[in-house]
């Protein structure tokens, strides 16, 4: 089915990205879910989070 998809030699692949800690992910849920309901949760905040650009707040 995808025989003839081809991928060039030259590709830059992005880094993996490790998992965060299982409490790691639980703030990151519980400040996703804190910026949602603020109404301060945007796509570029989403990202930064999904791509570890930010992490959660300590004190959340």
């Amino acid at each position: 089915m995808l025989d003839n998809l081809s991928i060039p030699d030259d590709i830059q692949k992005e880094p993996e990205l490790p998992l965060p800690s299982l409490d790691d992910q639980k703030r990151i849920v519980e400040e996703l879910k804190r910026l949602e309901a603020a109404g301060e949760l945007t796509p570029e905040v989403l990202e930064a989070f999904m791509t570890g650009n930010r992490k959660p707040a300590a004190d959340a």
